[in-house]
């Protein structure tokens, strides 16, 4: 039988449990990625089903999910094998900022949390809006982000507006509406040529090693590793296209350009 609101929610990605516990209706969620580390006591509360683009079927199945929460293309056959055994699912594609709060929005709405989701979308907006107005110093440092290492692969689409709202300039941002990684590939050759001033790295949930960033043949005049100015950006709070990104993640980010005693702006949700 099915639910309206669902009252069994399995969430293959981590940034729907974030969302559904920032709603308060963590209690529908009963099995989640095996990424899903926000909020931390989601790991000892809630069953772990899937990786990223494999699940185990049977598992979610004993679940008895009303609804299945997935993202995008490249969890499509997870998709279809749970559509061919009888599961409702909801497949989010946001790759924007604009995209992750009109997820949130929607995810309330499923939910019946639509009161509490605008709440939540207005003190994010509220805050990211604060951030992007605060004075900074001209000019902008030039910043790359590396969402991989080989091949080099620079930051999708949230990144480089997150980038871009902390104060910096994504010196890859013509590449931001690429959805594939495989279309932001990037040449070492043209990033030695961007000259970035901060090189930020989330190497997809496997730890950056800065030593080997700054030992690429011909980085060495890059002005951020002159500078020593490499950071990394944890996976979780930058790569999950959720409420992560737009809060720790874009701190973080803030942090790597203008120092750690940056005055942010507190949610107001």
């Amino acid at each position: 039988m099915r639910h309206f609101p669902p009252r069994r929610i399995v969430c293959l990605t981590e940034e729907t449990v974030e969302t559904l516990y920032l709603l308060g209706e963590q209690d529908r969620v009963v099995g989640v990625s095996g990424y899903a580390v926000r909020p931390p006591q989601v790991r000892r509360e809630k069953p772990r089903v899937s990786a990223f683009v494999s699940a185990d079927i049977p598992k979610v199945l004993a679940l008895e999910p009303d609804l299945v929460l997935a993202f995008s293309d490249l969890q499509a056959n997870i998709v279809a094998d749970l559509v061919r055994a009888g599961v409702d699912v909801h497949v989010f594609n946001q790759r924007d900022v604009a995209g992750i709060l009109a997820m949130i929005r929607m995810l309330g709405a499923l939910v019946g949390a639509t009161e509490r989701a605008e709440g939540l979308v207005q003190g994010l907006e509220q805050r990211l809006a604060a951030i992007a107005a605060m004075p900074r110093p001209s000019p902008r440092p030039r910043v790359y982000f590396e969402e991989w290492d080989d091949p080099l692969i620079s930051g999708i689409g949230w990144v480089s507006e997150l980038i871009e709202i902390a104060g910096g300039t994504d010196v890859f941002a013509e590449l931001r509406r690429q959805q594939a990684a495989k279309d932001r590939i990037v040449s070492a050759e043209a990033v030695r040529e961007a000259a970035p001033d901060l090189i930020l790295a989330s190497w997809c949930g496997k730890k950056v090693v800065p030593a080997r960033i700054c030992a690429r043949h011909g980085w060495g005049d890059i002005p951020a590793v002159r500078g020593n100015r490499i950071v990394e950006i944890k996976s979780p709070v930058i790569l999950q296209p959720g409420p992560a990104a737009l809060t720790d993640g874009l701190d973080a980010i803030v942090s790597a350009l203008w120092g750690r005693d940056s005055k942010l702006p507190t949610p107001s949700s």
